[in-house]
């Protein structure tokens, strides 16, 4: 063993016993990023406080643009990011970064209708006409075609999308750009693009509010945001032709559509993968940290902490609607985190 992962272990060893014998934390670690795994992030920094006292965990939800950021300033000890960083934006990096998927998740089309009493089916091409400002009121033909029977109002629609650089809109515009050529060719895919239409909030939070606030809202969440804040989502029509409710089912199957791109490199969108099952826009998220660390008493936190996500955090992932990774990418994950090193 090297004498720089010997220091690490014992880091690693110090924060584990601080942690039995502790009250008061005595490591502070800071994450900054995704508003998309908030709530699965915060799960886990919560128990895992609770088992080693010692190390305390803070993450601010400002958005995966932001998460990229922090962690290229180094003024966090971790970043996150629905958007997989390129070659080129790690080669940016100040240091050798890695980034691993911690788990997946549905983004859904949400909506505030009163009286329609049941749930919404959009098509992929429906989907891409409201948001390219095609479709403007909710009784139009294209939404009643797949909807028959359904009580639509002339209510116009009022689009709701983010305003800050996020990865939810890297996997929702990689959706639209995979489903819609028009899309494809003037708008694009990424964590910003110019929007045809529709008003702009900050985070899942903000576009979570403006759906709410406004009759005949719509706009696109991680669905863990849509069931808290009780809002309806619609079905969506998959691949293989078949209307499917975002689900950490629908969203497992979306997964394992597409493991074996995955394992050879975990950046690959899952969007509109093969599989009756598969919930169409799902993807997974990410943390970035550096493989050389700095501090010791930080970096056997972090070590500690990103086991702990791998092991023990996957378990706890369902019960807030999010997909536990596969065993596959968790053990490829392993390799990164054990990779870790302090500096010479």
């Amino acid at each position: 063993m090297s004498s720089s992962l010997k220091t690490l272990a014992l880091a690693l060893a110090l924060v584990i016993g601080l942690g039995l014998t502790a009250h008061a934390a005595t490591i502070t670690l800071t994450g900054a990023g995704a508003t998309f795994p908030a709530p699965i992030y915060d799960k886990w920094r919560f128990e895992y406080h609770k088992q080693w006292p010692a190390v305390e965990i803070s993450y601010q939800s400002i958005g995966s643009g932001g998460g990229i950021k922090a962690i290229k300033a180094r003024t966090v000890d971790f970043g996150a990011s629905d958007a997989p960083l390129t070659d080129a934006e790690l080669h940016e990096m100040p240091a050798q970064l890695f980034q691993i998927p911690t788990v997946g998740g549905a983004v859904v089309v949400a909506y505030n209708l009163p009286g329609v009493g049941k749930q919404l089916r959009f098509t992929p091409g429906t989907i891409a006409g409201i948001f390219l400002g095609q479709i403007t009121q909710w009784n139009d033909p294209r939404i009643a075609a797949d909807n028959p029977g359904a009580r639509l109002p002339s209510t116009a629609i009022s689009v709701a999308h983010r305003s800050d650089g996020s990865g939810t809109t890297y996997i929702f515009t990689h959706y639209l750009a995979d489903i819609s050529p028009t899309w494809r060719d003037n708008v694009g895919a990424g964590k910003e693009v110019k929007w045809p239409c529709g008003h702009g909030g900050k985070g899942n939070e903000g576009v979570t509010a403006l759906i709410k606030q406004i009759d005949g809202g719509f706009g696109y969440i991680e669905l863990a945001y849509a069931l808290q804040n009780h809002i309806s989502f619609g079905q969506v029509r998959n691949s293989s032709g078949k209307f499917i409710t975002a689900s950490v089912t629908s969203t497992t199957a979306a997964i394992t559509g597409a493991l074996a791109r995955l394992k050879r490199d975990n950046r690959t969108p899952i969007v509109n993968p093969q599989g009756p099952n598969a919930y169409p826009i799902c993807g997974l998220t990410y943390l970035l940290f550096y493989k050389y660390q700095s501090d010791e008493g930080r970096a056997g936190g972090l070590l500690a902490f990103l086991k702990f996500a791998m092991t023990k955090g996957q378990g706890m992932a369902s019960a807030l609607q999010y997909a536990p990774l596969p065993s596959a990418l968790v053990t490829a994950n392993m390799t990164f985190i054990n990779a870790m090193r302090m500096k010479q």
